[in-house]
């Protein structure tokens, strides 16, 4: 609700509640095409009687000026004008306050009405829109006889501005355009409305201090009153015999007003379709200040709130004197970089409580500077340190604009105009808060993307894993590309999990659907497969498991799983497959890529379906391809089309690993119509040779522990790695120790692994872990492992077939 005279905050309201509304509908012959309930129940005339009638029979306006005029404030002298837009007199938007006459009741009953008078703008034949409300209604008597409130006088400026826009079609039509005229209303709310509006008349004006719709537009009211005044004086000197002075004949100049609206209407329409092309929160921002230059405005600067650049939250209230704004744009038409320097885009900056940019985002209305005064032109320009900006802003017409949605300031925009063009008026500050409802709407749709985008990116990101590039005995790459730019989070993953032996788990997977729901669930499973992993279970175990995890977790978890475990030392890989796409193994030795064939079983969380593991032999150099069926499959089209061209582009030659996952991207994400997620995983078998493994069986005797010190001194000196000496063999001897005091086994295996890091291993017979103890100063036993701990970057237990092994790894020394 507004009040107030212009360049002051408006006051808000705490009043708040429904106003019913008459709804009529005049035709072009000034017949009665619509008449609603309200309209009954404020005139008095049934809906049979009022269609077809003439409107000057039903709404008398003659002699509707009454007695106490005073009591009218800001209307005074406006009710006739109800009257000239029911004849067509007045072809442009008007409101006022009057009182009708010769009502159904009869007598002297006098209705006393708000109201607002609309020409319908679009195809179709001319019509007038007429909305009425009882002013007894909204007026309240708190002080003396005659006196009205606060609450009375902002009501009186409320006007439902959506018929100043758009035809009078029917409620589907009009419910689904209202929400693209009035950016604050939702599709919902519009279509209660506009069912309200055709069938009850009520309720419609709904008014609060929380929510603002567009007020009647106060050049118009000011303009025809003073049209009025001279038609009346003109006819009082006609009747005289006097001359009639030229200003007194304005129908030229109501041709000019009605004119300007037009065009202020086109503009808006026209803006409102170049601007929202794109979810793209920057290409929004050069639409919005692209729209209004040269047209509207010379310059125009639009800052944003930092936080809805980066896509974040930002604080509930107001923003304050601390606020940061970053200024996104600036769309001119001067000298090219005649602007760049003094406010470069990219920066960002608070403004100051006495700045009419601050006014305008605290308070959500536009503010009008005619022209920018030599004061005022120092105060802005005291904001930008080391740079003059008088001789850019001084002189020049200024129109600060909110954009704004759902009551939020989410920036502003700065609109300058030249010394030579006309400066902005209050049509073009209703013009500039239309402009700036609609920009903010489409920036908010923007800025609620980015921000979806950003915490599905983060999302995601926290999902898959960040795999470390080099494994022991493999090189891994691995790509991650989301189904569609609305979808951005997806049920697909690759993982890689280390296991004892310096052997390493490669798994991808895909959960059936979409969003959020399938992400949640692929975060589950893959924790359970690391978690599997760990204990170093048999492939076709591991996903049994899974697939039991999977029936417990509920009905509807289905997922397909590709699991490896490549061995390096002994250059075997161990597969197993859950209803996935085969992997491709392209050979080292001749170049040959192949689908491998393995036994497909089906998808986790089918149930009750066996699952089967192959062992494949390898050799260094070999690469190993897991991806999920969205990078081969496409709608419409075969998928073993993709097949093929999956294993044809992973035989392509690559300077990198990187570069042979870019190549199998490009050769199957160019075909177009993929919908799902891509994972893929490349893994380079490298192997490591024999004469990095060093491997002594020792017996369960405390006097083995000093011979294996022996053995891996020795070892570590044909290594060339004498640094490792005193370390290794601590942990060496605290881990032979461990099993030889508390192990019931028969034998120790002892192995050493020379590949990116120093893995010592330790194997027995008995299958119970070791775990970290807390001992204290009287302890005789605990310290070990965590000596051990301490000691090594790495360390870990895990069960075997026979038994268990307890590893850790060591850091080579830098050469």
């Amino acid at each position: 609700m507004e009040q107030g005279t212009p360049g002051e905050p408006p006051t808000q309201s705490a009043a708040s509640g429904r106003i019913p509304l008459a709804v009529v509908v005049v035709d072009g012959a000034g017949l009665v095409s619509h008449w609603s309930v309200g309209a009954r129940r404020l005139f008095g005339y049934e809906k049979e009687e009022a269609v077809g009638r003439p409107v000057g029979d039903l709404l008398p306006v003659h002699g509707a000026i009454p007695e106490d005029r005073e009591s009218y404030g800001a209307f005074d002298g406006l009710g006739p004008d109800l009257e000239t837009s029911l004849d067509r007199r007045i072809s442009y938007p008007a409101a006022g306050r009057a009182r009708l006459t010769g009502s159904r009741s009869g007598g002297d009953c006098r209705v006393d009405v708000l109201w607002w008078a609309y020409p319908l703008i679009g195809p179709g034949p001319e019509r007038l829109l007429v909305l009425a409300a009882d002013a007894a209604r909204l007026t309240a008597y708190d002080g003396p006889e005659g006196a009205r409130t606060e609450r009375d006088v902002q009501v009186e400026r409320i006007a439902p501005g959506f018929a100043l826009h758009t035809d009078f079609p029917g409620a589907d039509e009009l419910a689904a355009r209202l929400p693209e005229i009035l950016p604050s209303m939702s599709v919902g709310e519009s279509a209660r409305i506009v069912a309200q509006v055709l069938e009850l008349g009520y309720p419609v004006l709904e008014f609060s201090h929380h929510d603002r719709v567009p007020v009647t537009p106060d050049w118009g009211v000011a303009r025809r009153a003073e049209r009025k005044e001279r038609r009346q004086r003109a006819a009082q000197a006609a009747a005289r015999g006097l001359p009639v002075a030229p200003d007194a004949v304005d129908d030229e100049g109501e041709d000019l007003e009605y004119a300007a609206v037009r065009e202020h209407l086109e503009f808006l329409n026209e803006v409102s379709g170049r601007i929202g092309s794109s979810l793209d929160l920057s290409r929004t921002i050069l639409e919005v200040s692209r729209a209004v230059v040269p047209r509207f405005t010379d310059v125009a600067g639009t800052y944003l709130r930092e936080q809805v650049v980066a896509g974040e939250g930002f604080p509930e209230g107001p923003p304050d004197e601390t606020t940061m704004w970053h200024r996104v744009a600036v769309e001119h038409t001067d000298e090219p970089g005649r602007w760049d320097d003094v406010v470069p885009v990219g920066e960002s900056m608070p403004f100051p409580a006495h700045t009419p940019f601050f006014q305008c985002m605290t308070s959500g209305d536009p503010v009008l500077v005619p022209r920018i005064t030599e004061e005022m032109g120092n105060a802005i320009a005291s904001q930008f340190e080391k740079r003059d900006i008088r001789p850019l802003i001084n002189h020049r017409s200024m129109l600060v604009v909110p954009l704004k949605a759902r009551n939020v300031v989410l920036g502003f925009m700065i609109l300058l105009r030249h010394r030579e063009r006309p400066v902005f008026n209050d049509m073009d500050r209703v013009t500039g808060a239309e402009l700036a409802a609609r920009a903010g709407l489409v920036l908010d749709n923007a800025r609620m993307y980015t921000y979806q985008e950003s915490v599905a990116d983060t999302l995601q990101d926290s999902m898959l894993p960040h795999i470390q590039p080099r494994m022991s005995g493999c090189d891994i790459a691995t790509r991650y590309l989301p189904g569609t730019l609305l979808g951005r989070v997806g049920g697909d993953w690759f993982d890689s999990v280390k296991l004892p032996g310096s052997r390493t788990a490669l798994v991808v997977g895909d959960v059936m659907g979409h969003g959020l729901n399938s992400a949640a669930m692929m975060g589950q499973l893959r924790t359970a497969v690391q978690t599997m992993a760990a204990l170093d279970l048999p492939p076709e175990q591991l996903l049994r498991n899974l697939d039991d995890l999977a029936q417990r977790l509920g009905e509807h978890y289905l997922a397909t799983c590709l699991y490896a475990v490549y061995d390096p030392i002994a250059s075997e890989l161990h597969l197993a497959n859950a209803g996935h796409i085969p992997p491709v193994l392209v050979r080292a030795a001749d170049g040959r890529s192949e689908l491998l064939d393995l036994p497909t079983g089906a998808p986790i969380g089918v149930g009750g379906v066996p699952f089967e593991s192959v062992t494949l032999r390898v050799a260094p150099g070999d690469r190993l391809l897991m991806c999920t069926d969205g990078l081969v499959e496409v709608r419409g089209e075969d998928i073993g089309v993709g097949l093929a061209t999956l294993t044809e582009s992973a035989a392509h030659p690559a300077a990198s690993m990187d570069d042979a996952c870019d190549t199998i991207i490009r050769a199957l994400n160019t075909r177009g119509g993929r919908k799902d997620d891509v994972a893929l995983l490349m893994a380079r078998l490298n192997g490591i040779p024999a004469e990095n493994v060093a491997h002594w069986r020792l017996a369960v005797d405390p006097a083995e522990v000093g011979r294996a010190r022996d053995m891996v001194r020795a070892q570590l000196r044909g290594w060339s790695l004498e640094g490792l000496t005193d370390t290794a063999e601590l942990v060496v001897s605290e881990l032979v120790t461990n099993v030889v005091r508390h192990s019931r086994s028969s034998r120790i295996d002892l192995r050493m692994v020379r590949s990116g890091v120093l893995v010592c291993e330790v194997e027995d017979e008995d299958q119970t872990l070791p775990t970290l103890l807390s001992a204290g100063p009287g302890d005789e036993f605990g310290r070990g492992l965590r000596v051990v701990s301490g000691l090594a970057k790495e360390w870990g237990t895990s069960r075997t077939r026979t038994g268990k092994t307890v590893w850790c790894e060591l850091a080579l020394p830098r050469r």
